[in-house]
């Protein structure tokens, strides 16, 4: 009777996973064609955002081109101490972290007051023509945006020279005072980014049923009530994320922009991780110093979007994981 009910307590889970299989496979079979569109994404991250991982290794290496990743030496954190030690290293890191909680603060609210804004208007063509007036940026490459900020404050042709010029006041050169670069850097982003940010809040708030703001127009609330009211914590999960993805890539600060605006006089408030990692890496060709340096700032970034997630589900029982 034993071996009877032990035969039998073995078949079920193989009955029951090869039930799973079969239904698997029938899943598969059934979305094939999407499951075949979603390759070349498969691919292109295999390739070009996971293969380079194994390039990480010449951060604790004296790598030579002559010599190869493999056959180079090690040297363990050679590179990171004389990082670590540097003058270089507290300025980078001070620079990045202003820029990156700057972009934060003003950047992050901009996105949703503009959507919430958008939701209000009731005039179809104005509204219409606000979205596109926003969006427009967002299509606009870093080299096209960055030359319109050069044109735009030139001390000579510049509007906002010859604006300050007909109001009686003096003509300033922005872009070489170092007092100015990261108020033009953040304003900047947020010209550049607020409208195509804005579309995922607006998606988020066109989710919202509309039954919920009838009920409040017959109790009487007010348009600012249901913003507040209604509005803002149906969309909060999304803030949630899009505040947690923020913090993750706060000191991902790229070189581009920040490279075609800077100069020899603002280096001291403009250069961060990402320009020193290309001066150092690609025109000196230390190669293993830079991705020393280059990692460091990925484990920072890894380390704030984990703390944020955690501190998220904590205080607001919703993260991104």
């Amino acid at each position: 009777m034993a071996s009877a009910g032990t035969k039998t307590s073995n078949a079920r889970p193989r009955a029951g996973f090869a039930k799973r299989t079969t239904a698997a496979f029938q899943r598969i079979k059934r979305d094939r064609q999407l499951l075949i569109l979603l390759i070349p994404c498969l691919l292109f991250y295999l390739i070009f955002r996971y293969g380079p991982l194994y390039g990480m290794i010449i951060a604790f290496k004296d790598y030579s081109v002559f010599t190869g990743i493999l056959e180079s030496d090690w040297v363990g954190l050679k590179h990171f101490e004389k990082f670590f030690g540097s003058a270089d290293f507290w300025m980078l890191f001070k620079n990045t972290l202003l820029l990156g909680v700057y972009n934060l603060i003003f950047g992050f609210p901009f996105p949703i007051i503009l959507a919430i804004l958008l939701n209000e208007v009731r005039i179809k063509w104005f509204k219409k023509s606000v979205q596109t007036l926003s969006y427009l940026p967002s299509f606009l490459s870093v080299v096209i945006i960055s030359s319109m900020i050069i044109d735009f404050l030139s001390p000579n042709q510049g509007i906002l020279n010859q604006l300050l010029a007909s109001l009686g006041f003096e003509k300033k050169y922005f872009l070489i005072d170092p007092n100015w670069f990261r108020t033009i850097y953040v304003s900047s982003d947020i010209w550049a980014n607020v409208g195509y940010e804005a579309i995922i809040y607006m998606a988020a708030i066109a989710g919202i049923s509309p039954s919920l703001y009838e009920a409040a127009k017959v109790d009487g609330a007010k348009r600012r009530h249901m913003i507040f009211k209604i509005t803002i914590p149906a969309i909060m999960p999304t803030i949630i994320i899009m505040f947690i993805l923020k913090t993750g890539s706060m000191l991902r600060i790229g070189y581009e922009k920040v490279l075609l605006l800077y100069n020899p006089m603002t280096y001291e408030v403009a250069d961060v991780f990402s320009t020193y990692v290309y001066r150092k890496g690609l025109l000196e060709a230390n190669y293993s110093y830079a991705t020393a340096v280059g990692l460091f700032e990925a484990l920072v970034a890894m380390i704030l979007l984990l703390s944020s997630n955690y501190l998220s589900k904590r205080l607001g029982g919703s993260g991104l994981w």
